[in-house]
């Protein structure tokens, strides 16, 4: 690149002056002041011993899958998620249950006593005592019916008095259930024959406790929050990728999970949900994988990177050796002979495995300085200097 310098105001005003001070002889001896040629600050031509030390190449297309690494969370999978509450406003009796207990399906976490639990197992056992009542007068009905002591209308009559009985019965027993209590807790109802002065607070599936919100001697309700009890043998990994990269993105699509706290081990996840709505705020789309955690050693709430491989394109590349940077501007070295180089600039995408997209500035087949940029940029600078 050639430079031009201006013939300046303050320049010419004191050659208006000689012409003013001077005689006629003087000022034809005047020559008009032009353009003068610099040399051009982006050319470098070094010795041959030197240029032997930088390594040149040419510039073609290759296949290239970009990897997109955004930042995420270790979190429970909700499908596996268990909240478990009381169905029944009482006072917590008893907690079995501390913070990270594994338990099994059934497990009493705590125990409640109330009373409308009370009343709700008084009206079972009262259904249950005109049941078995009705059922024996419904007997006794056929035998007088085979004696012919009593009519068909009246075996009829007790035999509807028994179906009522038994719908009642089945009421009470569903209410039970409502509330929390279990069969073989209604069964030992039956047998005592006297109301029971608690429940349990049972979880339905296996789990850790991962949080619990009861204490003895707390009154709590049916919206009361107890307990949360998950299952971890697969956690959710959660992302927020940029809006921009949200297109290469789809569900079944299978990521790598990083964790710091695990140290250099990478996980392998599969995408089951992208958003489709943009966060206003971040500008990101989230992003949920679904995580194998057979060890337990993935922990609610660590913090991990996602990175999710794009498919395959076509681009033109250039070696991150290749590149230097001044004044927030990228360059790459032409080679325009053994020992002459020449300083472009260029527009790069971000680094893919140690190489950078060419977006703007060189072309296929041009061959450039790929290791030992930077040493020759240094020459340039020293070039200028002097």
């Amino acid at each position: 690149m050639k430079f031009k310098i201006l013939i300046t105001s303050t320049m010419l005003l004191a050659a208006l002056i000689l012409v003013g001070c001077g005689s006629e002889e003087q000022v034809d001896s005047i020559e008009p002041i032009g353009l003068v040629d610099t040399e051009d600050l982006n050319q470098i031509t070094l010795e041959p011993e030197m240029a032997k030390r930088v390594k040149v190449g040419q510039l073609k297309l290759v296949q290239l899958a970009a990897k997109l690494q955004v930042p995420s969370q270790i979190k429970v999978d909700e499908q596996k998620l268990i909240r478990v509450g009381a169905n029944v406003t009482g006072r917590i009796i008893e907690v079995n249950a501390q913070l990270g207990d594994d338990v099994d399906a059934g497990t009493a976490l705590a125990r409640i006593s109330s009373p409308e639990l009370a009343k709700v197992q008084l009206d079972y056992l009262r259904a249950y005592s005109n049941t078995q009542l009705d059922a024996r007068a419904a007997e006794r009905a056929e035998l007088l019916l085979a004696a012919d002591v009593i009519g068909q209308a009246e075996l009829q009559r007790r035999e509807a008095e028994l179906q009522i009985s038994r719908a009642e019965l089945s009421a009470a027993k569903d209410q039970l259930r409502f509330l929390g209590v279990l069969d073989s807790v209604v069964n030992e109802l039956v047998k005592r024959g006297s109301i029971l002065p608690s429940v349990a607070i049972t979880v339905t599936k296996s789990g850790t406790v991962i949080e619990r919100n009861v204490l003895v001697g707390q009154v709590v309700q049916p919206s009361d929050r107890l307990f949360k009890v998950a299952d971890l043998s697969t956690v959710w990994a959660e992302g927020d990728v940029p809006e921009h990269n949200a297109r290469n993105v789809m569900e079944g699509q299978h990521v790598a999970i990083r964790v710091p706290a695990l140290g250099n081990v990478t996980l392998d996840g599969r995408i089951v949900f992208v958003a489709n709505t943009v966060n206003p705020l971040t500008r990101t789309v989230t992003v949920r994988t679904v995580v194998e955690n057979p060890e337990r050693k993935l922990k609610p709430s660590m913090l991990a990177s996602m990175i999710i491989r794009e498919s395959k394109r076509e681009l033109l590349v250039v070696p991150e050796t290749a590149v230097v940077r001044e004044a927030n501007q990228d360059y790459v070295f032409i080679a325009e002979s053994d020992t002459q180089f020449q300083r472009v600039p260029v527009k790069l995408g971000r680094v893919i495995e140690k190489v950078r997209p060419v977006l703007e500035g060189v072309s296929v087949g041009q061959t450039i300085v790929i290791d030992g940029a930077f040493h020759l940029d240094n020459e340039r600078k020293l070039a200028e200097l002097e």
